[in-house]
């Protein structure tokens, strides 16, 4: 007889013919001899996307553009920006990620002496930069005479002056070839905002900025590329015309891009993911949405490098019921992870999450990342503005398979090869079947204040479980030694809040559960 309590997690999910969530089992706590100080979160989003925290942001377009992949890079995870816009919209959503911070700026927008203030006051307003190098013909690779920044023209009411006339020429400036420590060091000793690095010929060959090194400095937890770039990641359709926005983003710096389908078990999918890997090999692919280990292994020898997992369980998804297709998540989080472990490919275990117990327990069952829609929706940093209702501060949130999502786009996500007509007479439209609702959620406050509180609760659950990480979570799950437990209803209702008059919620929104 064993002497462990419990039941290893292929007991627990191999022994029952019912689908179980994340609210039908629970972990038993295992020993600690560290502190949670000790726990790394560290893990892998793709096969080569390395992140500090496991967090990832949904393509909803209520949920990750631009400030969302900013702001969780920052913090060490990653967002996944929507495609329900224009092929240009998406691609200069992912260049303002990877030129917030950029060590090295290797592609400086550079202007000539003959340009005007207001050729300065055009591109400050496009990509929100400060100051700008000059060099004589107006290219990188020209030879530098002078910057200019905020101070040179903020107080100057004619905005056709020439930059010759106003354009600082006292130049401080380091020579290539230069390590970036190196340089940050003269930045830090010139009191400058930006520090040219030019050639023995006085040609300018890139820029560093300060405000790199003060974000450097408040976010050492940032998830960058190897030129200390924000990683950006941004996800297609499996239609054909696709194909050019992949293009577009592979151009604008995308790290990853995400192959983005309600049932990704496909011909329309392996033929998208195969042209991606075959088109641009230096950038990671992931596969999904699916559910079975047959799914994840063709998409898996399709060449997918990571694999998305969920057909349902969001909390705005009516997909189970309005298809009857699909699967309960922690049963399918489990069953794809333990084969894509096998090949080293990272699992996305994406939707159903509610609270950070949720987060903790698709960790414990294999999952490297957890991805997330409403849980971020209601942050600062999502798309839209703040609302009231009955005396609540609310956001818009909805699925991409609503109606008014699906109008703008979202239905690409759903829909699988061109809509024909029926006949003589019909119009060529087919009738919208949504698999999703509209709605709102809480207010969550800035992610600066949100991502701390997630990652420490995250530190904690797996101090409880006796796990020092999650690579160390997931070599116990493989030995057996992770012990899970069903959940009976009324051991879910013990297990919540109950007996109470009257309590004060948790925070950021969480419903304690009834």
């Amino acid at each position: 007889m064993s002497s462990l309590d419990g039941l290893s997690a292929h007991s627990l999910f191999g022994s029952s013919s019912h689908g179980l969530t994340y609210d039908d089992f629970i972990v038993l706590p295992g020993h600690i001899d560290f502190t949670k100080d000790d726990v790394d979160l560290r893990t892998r989003f793709s096969r080569r996307i390395e992140l500090k925290l496991p967090l990832v942001s949904s393509p909803m377009d209520t949920v990750s553009e631009h400030r969302m992949a900013i702001g969780l890079a920052l913090q060490g995870g990653i967002g996944v920006i929507h495609y329900n816009n224009t092929i240009e919209a998406q691609a200069e959503m992912v260049g303002k990620v990877k030129r917030f911070e950029s060590g090295f700026i290797t592609d400086p927008k550079v202007l000539s002496p003959e340009a005007t203030i207001a050729d300065v006051d055009r591109l400050r307003q496009r990509y929100g930069f400060s100051g700008f190098p000059i060099t004589e013909d107006g290219s990188l690779g020209g030879r530098l005479v002078g910057i200019v920044t905020n101070r040179d023209i903020d107080f100057e009411p004619d905005r056709s002056r020439k930059l010759r006339d106003v354009m600082t020429t006292e130049l401080i400036t380091a020579k290539s070839p230069i390590e970036l420590p190196e340089a940050n060091r003269v930045l830090r000793e010139s009191k400058r905002g930006k520090l040219p690095i030019v050639d023995g010929d006085g040609r300018l060959v890139s820029l560093i900025s300060r405000t790199d090194l003060q974000k450097n400095r408040d976010y050492p937890e940032a998830a960058k590329d190897e030129h200390k770039r924000l990683y950006s990641a941004a996800a297609v359709s499996t239609r054909d015309e696709d194909r050019e926005r992949a293009a577009a983003l592979v151009e604008a710096g995308v790290d990853v891009i995400v192959v983005d389908s309600a049932q990704g078990d496909s011909i329309f999918e392996i033929g998208m993911i195969e042209h991606l890997k075959e088109s641009y090999p230096d950038v990671d692919v992931v596969g999904g949405n699916i559910v079975t280990m047959d799914q994840a292994k063709r998409l898996i020898d399709a060449g997918a490098d990571g694999l998305r997992v969920g057909m349902g369980p969001g909390s705005i998804c009516i997909t189970q019921e309005t298809m009857a297709v699909g699967r309960p998540q922690a049963t399918a989080v489990y069953n794809v992870a333990r084969h894509a472990r096998e090949k080293g490919v990272p699992v996305i275990a994406d939707g159903g999450i509610a609270n950070p117990g949720h987060i903790a327990k698709a960790l414990a069952l294999g999952a490297t990342t957890v991805m997330m829609g409403s849980m971020f929706a209601g942050t600062e940093e999502a798309p839209g503005e703040y609302f009231y209702q009955d005396g609540v501060r609310l956001k818009r949130y909805r699925g991409m398979a609503s109606i008014e999502a699906m109008e703008l786009g979202g239905e690409k996500r759903y829909v699988q090869g061109a809509v024909k007509g029926d006949g003589p007479g019909s119009s060529g439209r087919r009738p919208k079947v949504a698999q999703g609702v509209s709605g709102a959620v809480v207010d969550k406050g800035p992610l600066a204040e949100y991502m701390p509180y997630l990652a420490e609760a995250l530190r904690l659950s797996l101090q409880d479980m006796g796990q020092r990480s999650l690579a160390a979570a997931h070599a116990a799950l493989d030995a057996e030694e992770l012990r899970f437990e069903r959940r009976s209803p009324s051991a879910q209702t013990e297990g919540g809040v109950h007996n109470m008059h009257s309590y004060r919620e948790p925070p950021f929104g969480f419903k304690a559960q009834k």
